[in-house]
This record gives C-alpha cells, structure tokens and sequence, in this order.
C-alpha cells in the first residue's frame, strides 16, 4: 500500500498508467464491455464501480489539453442525445476533477477506439454505458 494513492490504483493499473505517453487512451470499461475482445492490454478491477475507477484514475493521470476533446463516452444507441446516469456520474468527477466535460461518441466508432487504445481496464460496472475513454496529457510539475 502507498500513502496518498487510491487502494483501487492496484500494481497492475499504475503500470499501465505510468507506461502510457502523452495522447494514449485508455478506457474504463462496464461489466457488458467486450474488453478482453479488443484490449491490448486487459487490467480487470471487478466489482468496482467506473466512476469510482475513474476518479482514482484522475487522481494520478493528467488529461490531454492540446486536443479539442479528452474524453469520451458511448452514445446511448438509438437516442445520441440521452444521458444515461453512469455518463452523468462521469461527468459529475470529470467536473470535480477540473476536467472538460465527456464527448459522445456512436457506438461502434467508440469501439474502434478503443480497439486502438493503449489499454482497457474491465471494471465491475453493471449500469448500461458505464464505459469512458481518456486521453493522457503531460502532467505539470
């Protein structure tokens, strides 16, 4: 265990994270994700919720502030502009963190996405699209 650190940031998550550059992506996934399906690298974190992933995750990474965007859900299908109370939650710690508020992208350009990404952490998340992909910026010293 280390002072100041979220118990959910485990070895394996902080491996990841440290080994990421600048503009990588990595997503927080739900339980209904196909993460082993199309993960490079897979850290599984089960029955923890996304957003409590995705504010330990935020405490350590820094998002990417030269792009438009940094960080994106899944739009909810058949209905882009609904927002599912897991994106509500994200946004609510995005916000918190200081952080720009979430795109939505379709659900199948989310998934190539995050095809692409640098890794996928399978969280314990059950709520509908409780998936968010962030872009890693340069932390300021």
């Amino acid at each position: 265990m280390l002072k100041g650190l979220s118990p959910l940031l485990s070895p394996d998550l902080l491996h990841v994270l440290a080994s990421m550059g600048h503009g990588d992506e990595i997503v927080l996934a739900d339980a209904h994700f196909p993460a082993a399906t199309h993960a490079r690298r897979l850290v599984r974190i089960p029955g923890v919720d996304a957003n409590r992933v995705l504010d330990a995750v935020l405490s350590v990474l820094p998002l990417d502030d030269f792009v438009p965007h940094a960080a994106f859900t899944m739009q909810v299908v058949g209905d882009a502009t609904a927002v599912p109370p897991a994106v509500a939650d994200f946004s609510a710690t995005l916000q918190r963190h200081g952080e720009a508020a979430a795109t939505a992208l379709e659900r199948f350009a989310f998934y190539e996405r995050a095809a692409q990404a640098f890794a996928i952490v399978a969280t314990g998340e059950t709520r509908t699209y409780g998936n968010i992909l962030l872009k890693k910026g340069v932390a300021k010293l």
